[in-house]
């Protein structure tokens, strides 16, 4: 489930917290947004392991593109040493992708914790009875736009980042050097 249908979930349930008199409704509201944030959670988190594995493949490579460069130019091989360098441009590039794209999944596993930390709180104290749900402005309040809205632009930026991996292999295919 993607972060703008989660929202949108969370969003009904909380705007039609004060028009509801079923309590046992709203608690199974509540119950359900619960579960959808820990595989939400659990999904960024499987995410997390393959990206930073990933980076750290392309970090080894960049170290490898470097070093038969330098040995390229060590032994007066220009073409090498150039191919070389190209290579490591590329790696060097694809570094900073991986980077932000592992920095978007932390951030989103973060957000998701502290959403998931809200939304527990308030279903304790419904469970528990204790106090009113929240009128809809504090519910608005207590769940930023800003936030939100930062992070699935951070998210859009990782899918254009993929978008130009993606059109850099097909290249590398095309010209043999895959």
């Amino acid at each position: 489930m993607g972060f703008d249908e989660l929202r949108s979930r969370l969003d009904t349930l909380l705007a039609g917290q004060g028009r509801s008199t079923d309590r046992r409704a709203y608690l199974s509201g509540l119950h359900a947004a619960l579960v959808e944030f820990k595989m939400a959670m659990g999904q960024s988190r499987d995410g997390l392991g393959p990206a930073e594995r990933e980076l750290g493949q392309e970090r080894q490579q960049l170290v490898d593109a470097e070093r038969r460069g330098r040995l390229a130019a060590e032994i007066g091989d220009a073409e090498t040493a150039r191919i070389a360098e190209e290579f490591a441009t590329r790696h060097r590039e694809r570094i900073g992708l991986l980077e932000r794209k592992v920095a978007v999944i932390r951030d989103e596993i973060g957000y998701l914790e502290r959403e998931y930390e809200v939304l527990a709180g308030r279903y304790q104290s419904a469970r528990q009875g204790s106090g009113p749900p929240l009128p809809e402005a504090e519910a608005a309040a207590e769940f930023p736009d800003r936030e939100f809205d930062a992070l699935k632009a951070k998210s859009d930026r990782e899918a254009a980042d993929q978008a130009v991996k993606a059109q850099l292999d097909v290249l590398k295919k095309k010209l043999g050097k895959e």
